[in-house]
């Protein structure tokens, strides 16, 4: 029987966060960031695509990206038909997935053959130091934890997840983004602007005391900030590539199937081994 996976965020509270955010004239900077890095990688590709899709929570962002294509949002059940587009994006999302893998799934599914998928989402550095001064005041005045941040994944573990989804080729790649802050309120105010507040259905219900905040302010300052006094931030942009299996993809070579042994390409000569090694200290 098929386990449904537990529910990692609350999707009322992030929609709430994520109607909050202001195109205005500019982007979050790390959504332009995320934007130019994608650009680059489709120029890589050298590939024009007919019928792309973008996944994203903000579309007011993200709508205007990639001219005609189909903009749906990041529910669980992803609006998207079966082998309908050549491209899908799924941007600045995944991390609040509760299942992730289902997201890539559909992804895939989503796609024609040899059809290209990206994504970019925050990975497991991000925000590291605001994790530790806060967990430090939360446990020296409660004497306990709660979530507030979501759980982000780590490189290693997208790479297979990617593979888990049955996408072909696949590559995840990490750009961390240090930024310094004057306070941890401005630090807090791009968290907003991005919706990126906490909407994890484990979250407290409560109002935060004060005396928290003040805490952690201290502690980040004490830990985290530079020589002239700023708090340093890092984020981690990780970008996943991978591609729908098509039988044109290239494919390992099947062991033992080579016609040049690696000897003759170094020049070296090659030395064949004993049918049976003797160990030290063995009869």
């Amino acid at each position: 029987m098929t386990q449904t996976p537990p529910e990692l965020t609350d999707r009322a509270a992030l929609r709430r966060n994520r109607q909050q955010v202001d195109a205005g004239t500019e982007l979050p900077f790390l959504h332009a960031i995320a934007q130019e890095e994608l650009q680059f990688r489709l120029k890589m590709v050298n590939r024009s695509f007919n019928a792309p899709a973008i996944v994203t929570g903000l579309p007011n962002l993200w709508g205007d990206f990639l001219p005609d294509a189909r903009v749906v949002g990041d529910d669980p059940v992803l609006d998207l038909q079966q082998g309908a587009h050549d491209l899908v994006l799924h941007v600045m999302a995944l991390h609040w997935a509760s299942d992730p893998v289902g997201q890539l799934v559909q992804a895939r599914r989503a796609l024609r053959p040899d059809g290209l998928f990206l994504g970019v989402l925050f990975g497991g550095q991000t925000l590291s130091e605001l994790r530790s001064a806060l967990a430090q005041a939360e446990s020296d005045l409660t004497g306990g934890l709660s979530p507030r941040i979501v759980p982000m994944a780590e490189i290693r573990d997208l790479g297979g997840l990617l593979q888990r989804a049955g996408l072909a080729l696949p590559v995840a790649d990490s750009l961390p983004v240090p930024v310094a802050y004057g306070s941890l309120q401005r630090l807090f105010d791009d968290l907003r602007a991005m919706g990126e507040r906490n909407a994890l259905a484990a979250r407290r219900r409560s109002l935060t005391r004060p005396a928290l905040f003040r805490r952690t302010a201290q502690n980040y300052a004490t830990h985290y900030s530079d020589s002239a006094g700023r708090l340093t931030a890092t984020y981690e942009l990780i970008f996943l590539t991978g591609w729908a299996p098509d039988a044109s993809q290239p494919r390992p070579l099947r062991p033992g199937s080579a016609k040049i042994s690696l000897a003759d390409v170094l020049g070296s000569v090659e030395t064949a081994l004993p049918d049976q090694v003797k160990i030290p200290g063995t009869d």
